[in-house]
């Protein structure tokens, strides 16, 4: 796989293209964005711009876009760049169309199909070799050029050096873990802790308990990555504390966002609808998978108030602090 030329991005949005662009600017290979938006695939090829996402930043021409899913038949590297809860789906469906040998990278941070994580789906699914590529990584920041950590995961170290060379010189960095169960938890279960976060910061503009809440938070995570089979350390990596201090911390994230609202007292299912809240899915996945096993006591844990929130409809969210506290 050194040199692979042909890289493929399934979806056109804003981490996508923003990566696509970082790959493009070295002009050494072919960097795809498979799109079935006409108005995007359009604009990146003709006035080179992401018209939807990035309407006012220039686009390498090197990064090109298609509709044509016979492009994925030649890509070497394939990255998933769609939401979580579509993208077994778009692979089942489009699945002739995808060179064997390709490296299939997954962006996306949220459950596969029947509470699994996307890896395990597509290894019943197809033979590729697949990775998983998180951390702490605003789109926007990307595309903007500021430095950008990720962590590659992989069961083979043999793919540690081809992305060691295609995100050479750019301003990605990496880091690399065989532990790729313990990579793709730590992306979900950040959204989960982000909202919890979210909700003591909406009671309490206090950095005494933000910093004892976010200590609790990953060394919750960190036990239930282990229980889940994945390695402690992982919470270490950029994919761990690097992705869940971003999403909990800054405003941008809806995770969050989501949290300050419920805490404000905002927060609506409607509110829910409109927005992509992968914590909120997540929250009841986990409780659901954990009270099935019984080395688990879901009960000690925040994340068991939080589901708490979501699914009583009564629930007394001024005593939601003190019962996060009383947890461990």
């Amino acid at each position: 796989m050194q040199g692979a030329k042909n890289i493929t991005f399934i979806g056109s949005g804003a981490i996508s293209t923003a990566m696509g662009n970082v790959l493009a600017q070295k002009e050494k290979y072919n960097i795809y964005l498979l799109s079935i938006e006409k108005e995007v695939i359009d604009s990146v090829n003709k006035a080179h711009v992401n018209v939807k996402y990035f309407p006012n930043i220039r686009l390498h021409p090197a990064l090109r876009a298609t509709a044509d899913l016979n492009i994925l038949s030649n890509s070497d590297i394939i990255f998933l760049g769609i939401p979580s809860s579509v993208t077994i789906d778009y692979l089942t469906d489009n699945k002739k169309y995808i060179n064997k040998n390709a490296v299939i990278v997954n962006l996306a941070k949220g459950f596969g199909k029947n509470h699994q994580t996307i890896p395990q789906n597509i290894n019943k699914l197809m033979d590729n070799p697949v990775v998983s590529m998180k951390g702490p990584s605003f789109a926007r920041e990307i595309i903007d050029g500021m430095p950008t950590a990720f962590t590659i995961a992989s069961k083979k170290d043999k793919y540690f050096d081809l992305f060691k060379e295609i995100f050479g010189y750019t301003n990605i960095y990496l880091d690399f873990t065989n532990d790729l169960i313990g990579t793709e938890l730590a992306s979900i279960l950040k959204n989960i802790y982000a909202i919890i976060v979210g909700i003591v910061d909406a009671h309490f503009n206090s950095p005494n308990l933000r910093s004892l809440i976010l200590t609790n938070a990953i060394n919750e995570m960190k036990y239930i990555i282990y229980r889940f089979g994945g390695k402690e350390d992982t919470m270490f990596r950029y994919c761990g504390f690097g992705d869940f201090s971003l999403t909990a911390l800054n405003d941008m994230s809806r995770n969050r966002t989501l949290g300050l609202l419920i805490g404000k007292g905002f927060f609506t299912d409607t509110i829910s609808e409109k927005v992509t809240l992968e914590g909120k899915i997540a929250v009841n996945v986990f409780i659901n998978e954990i009270l099935k096993k019984y080395f688990i006591k879901a009960k000690n844990l925040m994340m068991y108030e939080l589901y708490r929130v979501f699914n009583e409809e009564n629930y007394d969210m001024a005593n939601f602090v003190n019962n996060i506290l009383k947890k461990g």
